[in-house]
């Protein structure tokens, strides 16, 4: 047991596993009338993706079925403060190319199309 509680201990303390600054919970911006917290944890190597924690609309908190789904999909960093990945927009259903800047407390979100041409953005801002 010994043994082990140091081998988990030297992997934490390696780079691979330094905590990604993206990962924590996040309000969308408005998005068809709603917008949600994201919960951004690691999900595989250097990874993250987001689930959505909690939707809201003018009424204030409301549950909708997307509660539990992934809208951050397998963002892998550039190592800039920038990732590359998938995102979700659950009012068509449809997965678009990801990227995303972060600023402090500020992710820039894009999700493109015809190859990171044409492209939808929004800005979240950390709760957490």
């Amino acid at each position: 047991m010994k043994k082990l509680m140091i081998a988990v201990a030297m992997m934490l303390a390696s780079p691979a596993f330094a905590a990604d600054p993206m990962i924590g919970t996040w309000k969308t911006q408005v998005d068809d009338g709603a917008y949600a917290h994201v919960d951004i944890a690691p999900c595989g190597g250097v990874k993250v993706c987001g689930v959505i924690a909690h939707t809201f609309n003018d009424q204030g908190e409301y549950k909708s079925p997307n509660i539990g789904k992934m809208l951050v999909i397998d963002m892998v960093p550039n190592g800039d403060n920038s990732y590359e990945g998938s995102v979700w927009r659950p009012s068509n259903n449809k997965i678009y190319i990801g990227k995303i800047e972060l600023a402090g407390d500020t992710l820039y979100m894009r999700g493109c199309i015809a190859g990171g041409l044409l492209c939808s953005k929004q800005t979240w801002k950390r709760l957490k």
